[in-house]
């Protein structure tokens, strides 16, 4: 259905799997269990995939760890290809406008390089 995958800086850095690396193993695997879904099924639900409104066309991925909530940010390539670029813990009820500005940053940047 849809491919994932990370962005990386012009020298190589990769965001998403260095959020990652930082998740205990338990909170990573519920994270991947997410990306698989977003991956294989048609209709995903809301609560872990939804477009940001008042965004550069921005994608929220939604994680409920067991007591924080994960975000990763990211943008279509084309129909079938989500670009992650951009990872926090959520703290607040709105996502921040600073992290929605680091993944429409990110997204410029890959759509130039590309």
């Amino acid at each position: 259905m849809r491919e994932l995958v990370f962005y990386r800086s012009d020298i190589g850095k990769c965001y998403i799997e260095n959020f990652l690396d930082s998740l205990s193993g338990r909170e990573a695997q519920k994270v991947i269990w997410v990306f698989k879904l977003i991956e294989e099924l048609e209709n995903i639900p809301k609560r872990y995939f939804k477009k940001l409104v008042n965004t550069e066309d921005i994608w929220e991925v939604r994680v409920d760890g067991r007591d924080k909530t994960y975000r990763i940010l990211g943008f279509f390539d084309g129909n079938k290809i989500v670009v992650l670029n951009h990872a926090f813990i959520k703290k607040t009820q709105k996502t921040p406008k600073r992290n929605i500005e680091i993944a429409e940053n990110r997204k410029r940047d890959y759509m130039r390089r590309k």
